[in-house]
């Protein structure tokens, strides 16, 4: 059998999601709020979180997927970006750097950053609206319903919200884990859920197995940032190295030391594929997704 070709796939996708990005982010908003908005969104970042969608709606539905998984797609990475834009601000983590490129507050001013985050979360919904009948009500009420947790009180907010009380603390492994399921593996489990929700059908045991690769995946991802944030330099990451020791921030480099951190995100890896087998999908359906797991571990950035 051949090897899969990742980055082959990944070309497809990618060009649909940043088509369909740009289309729905418009350049000539109010008082250049659109600017902003494309600064955030456009020409930059991984688009994990839109390719774990496609690629689960894939798994699930045998074939690529269609106008509902795109919809997700972009509207997670929407929410994402807009974290970021927030995260960055002053009042947050006071980040000047992001992608390679100065951060949007710095680059459009405070005020505009806020609006910009502001305006890049409420498009997300109407992604997953659309009217016309392109995408069932019972799909759109699903997704609606997974992003909405995933990114409030209960998930990526409630997360960011540890995170800043946080500061200085030494949390306990299970407190740690608490932090991150919430702020980083909330949306990439929505990932997961979204692309099974976009292809109705899916059975019980297929969907409890690809929430326990999401879980996994995303504390992954987790702990792989914190290895990187102290092994790997701001240009390779695109953003401020270092910046989670100097500002006495819990991780796991810090709770566990570089080695264990690196073989924990090791034990999450095997745990995520492991989750991927027990779907009992054929391996053609799960190459993306395996890959895509893989390069979650294996990044650089």
């Amino acid at each position: 059998m051949s090897a899969f070709d990742l980055q082959a796939w990944m070309q497809p996708h990618l060009a649909r999601v940043e088509q369909a990005l740009s289309a729905g982010i418009a350049a000539d908003s109010p008082a250049a709020l659109g600017q902003a908005m494309r600064y955030a969104v456009l020409d930059g970042g991984k688009r994990l979180r839109p390719l774990l969608v496609l690629a689960t709606a894939e798994a699930v539905a045998g074939a690529a997927d269609g106008v509902a998984a795109l919809r997700a797609a972009c509207a997670i990475e929407l929410i994402h970006a807009y974290s970021l834009v927030h995260d960055d601000m002053p009042c947050m983590d006071n980040d000047v750097l992001r992608r390679g490129k100065p951060t949007v507050h710095v680059q459009f001013g405070e005020a505009q950053a806020l609006l910009a985050g502001d305006a890049l979360q409420t498009l997300a919904f109407e992604f997953l609206t659309p009217t016309g009948g392109s995408v069932s009500v019972a799909v759109q009420a699903a997704c609606v319903a997974l992003l909405a947790r995933a990114s409030g009180y209960q998930g990526m907010a409630g997360g960011q919200a540890i995170d800043l009380a946080s500061v200085g603390q030494r949390l306990s492994e299970d407190q740690l884990r608490q932090m991150h399921r919430l702020k980083t593996g909330a949306l990439l489990l929505c990932s997961v859920q979204m692309g099974v929700a976009c292809v109705p059908g899916v059975s019980a045991p297929v969907q409890a197995a690809l929430q326990r690769f999401g879980e996994a995946l995303g504390l992954a991802f987790q702990v792989v940032d914190d290895v990187l944030d102290v092994t790997a330099d701001s240009a390779t990451l695109g953003k401020t190295a270092g910046k989670d020791e100097a500002a006495d921030k819990p991780t796991y480099v810090a709770l566990m030391g570089l080695e264990g951190a690196k073989a924990y995100a090791d034990v999450l890896s095997a745990q995520a594929t492991q989750a991927l087998a027990d779907t009992g999908l054929s391996d053609a359906r799960l190459e993306a997704l395996r890959a895509l797991a893989a390069m979650v571990v294996e990044r650089n950035n």
